[in-house]
């Protein structure tokens, strides 16, 4: 396993109860960080006590809706100084412009809620009780690079996230604070095969046939797992990526090609 440096760093990572967040948590937990997981759901209670066993030392879990000021405010306070800060927290639903049921638009601001101001306000909070040199790893995706039909309020809540990424590296950066973005591609989690589904419901077709399509774009075969982009992360977190702020990186296997 490389060595990322990490080795007693303070990390939080948010969204961290299932799919990429849990797959970070982990990465990060085997190099040897200090770590807290925060998540909105009961689950993340599990998380925290599994990693605890796998890394012989306490992962502290904590339950939080990132847009509840308040509370977020309170849960910060206790978690204390920070190393890195990985915003993962997101939330992933259709909104196609034509449908103009009340539905759609309360998940449209929420989606925006979470992924750009959650993300804000996470950050604002971390940046308080982070020294010179601490860095910050922002989830966007591919969609945050490109577009989807019907995923309006997402690919726009991600394209802010990479605006939001490189502001915060041009603010942060003369305190040595590093800010970067990472960009996955199609990932088999619980929230990219939902959206699969979805879309093979909404266009008449199957959940195999919209996956395949995905695979069809890519230079290489495969739908990506979590644990596939880890080291990424760890990566722009450690001191190995000491030059590196202000970037979005996608890791889709050659889908974009940008």
């Amino acid at each position: 396993m490389t060595d990322f440096g990490l080795a007693g760093a303070r990390v939080l990572v948010t969204g961290a109860s299932r799919g990429i967040g849990e797959a970070l948590a982990r990465g990060f937990a085997a190099a040897g960080a200090h770590l807290h997981v925060l998540a909105e759901d009961v689950g993340i209670e599990a998380v925290a006590a599994t990693l605890s066993d796998i890394a012989a030392r306490p992962v502290k879990a904590w339950r939080c809706d990132i847009t509840d000021e308040a509370r977020l405010g309170s849960v910060m306070a206790q978690i204390g100084p920070l190393d890195v800060l990985i915003n993962n927290a997101g939330l992933e639903l259709l909104t196609p412009i034509r449908d103009e049921s009340p539905e759609v638009l309360a998940n449209f601001r929420r989606i925006v809620d979470i992924n750009v101001t959650g993300t804000f306000l996470v950050t604002r909070h971390a940046v308080r009780q982070m020294a010179d040199g601490g860095r910050i790893v922002n989830t966007s995706s591919l969609w945050g690079r490109s577009a989807e039909a019907e995923f309006a309020a997402y690919v726009a809540s991600k394209h802010a996230v990479i605006g939001l990424t490189r502001t915060l590296a041009k603010e942060l950066g003369r305190s040595g604070i590093r800010v970067n973005a990472v960009c996955p591609g199609w990932i088999r989690t619980e929230a990219a095969l939902r959206s699969a589904s979805t879309m093979a419901a909404l266009h008449d077709t199957t959940e195999q046939a919209v996956i395949d399509s995905v695979l069809a774009a890519q230079s290489m075969g495969g739908l990506l797992e979590p644990a596939d982009i880890v080291n990424l992360y760890l990566f722009l977190a450690s001191p190995l990526s000491a030059n590196i702020t202000g970037q979005s990186i996608v890791i889709d296997r050659g889908g974009l090609l940008a």
